[in-house]
């Protein structure tokens, strides 16, 4: 028994990791959501209702995802640019503002 979860679990790793080498920058749109919903929604802290943040992360994923893809298709029309980069371009940016922020609401 002990062999078959040692198996399990280095399949899943291994899964795992090609999946996030494969997709590389598209985490941000996870990592950005839930931030832009709780910004959109008005709602911070511990006054968060999960029953307005979920359904509205769960449109912006796809909506920030869609918008990305057409942005890298009409910025440089003989080339595609991956909807991966523009999120990253965007992300990046936004957890240092967000980093940045906190920071300054703790001094």
């Amino acid at each position: 028994m002990g062999l078959v979860r040692v198996q399990g679990a280095v399949a899943v790793m291994l899964l795992t990791g090609s999946a996030v080498a494969a997709i590389g920058p598209v985490v941000f749109v996870g990592l950005v959501v839930p931030y832009l919903a709780r910004y959109l929604a008005g709602r911070t802290g511990s006054e968060a209702d999960n029953r307005l943040l979920l359904p509205l992360a769960a449109l912006l994923g796809p909506c920030l995802l869609l918008a990305a893809d057409v942005v890298g298709r009409v910025v440089a029309p003989p080339i595609e640019v991956q909807a991966g980069l523009l999120v990253a371009f965007v992300g990046g940016p936004f957890f240092v503002v967000l980093a940045r922020r906190r920071r300054l609401a703790e001094l």
